[in-house]
């Protein structure tokens, strides 16, 4: 297949506020190598994440990728947490402000106004980043991991594994 200059542009409109109509309060436009072919080998990609009032990216990783986010409006409360022992890492943070997100460690953003949205861009170290979302893995597999395991795991009763596991789990992330 011939390389066209499309494959280098993309007019994907980040400008632009998405619909955070959704649960988490939030909503991640990827422009990634899936819709972007220009960044194959460049490991580069970008995200726009929009926050309604209060709304939330949940807790991710990104296995391949350090994350470098611009906040664009509003004010976020954000952080990553370290591996062994598990430390947060966290701040608010305004318009303007950058803060990164090591690579595969797992972090998270919400919006602290209770009425106005919020935005932020995402630079990401790779043209496919991956995500993982913290509770649709653990609690939203299929098949789904054994309660049993789960159980022991958070330390709690089985019927609250099984009625975490039979929410309607969704990935909002990247």
């Amino acid at each position: 297949m011939a390389v066209t200059p499309d494959d280098f542009f993309n007019a994907a409109m980040l400008d632009q506020p998405r619909n955070t109509m959704n649960k988490f309060g939030s909503l991640v436009t990827n422009i990634n190598v899936t819709q972007f072919p220009g960044l194959n080998t460049l490991g580069i990609s970008y995200a726009r994440i929009d926050y309604a009032p209060l709304g939330v990216n949940t807790p991710h990783l990104h296995p391949r990728a350090t994350e470098l986010l611009t906040v664009l409006e509003g004010t976020l409360y954000l952080g990553f947490v370290t591996s062994n022992p598990n430390r947060l890492f966290s701040k608010v943070v305004k318009k303007g402000d950058v803060f990164v997100f090591p690579k595969a460690m797992i972090h998270f953003q919400m919006n602290l106004d209770h009425e106005k949205p919020a935005a932020a861009l995402s630079s990401l170290s790779s043209q496919n980043p991956g995500v993982i979302t913290i509770a649709s893995a653990v609690f939203g597999s299929k098949p789904p991991i054994s309660d049993d395991v789960l159980a022991k795991a958070f330390q709690v009763e089985k019927k609250l594994i099984d009625w975490l596991q039979n929410q309607f789990w969704e990935n909002t992330n990247y």
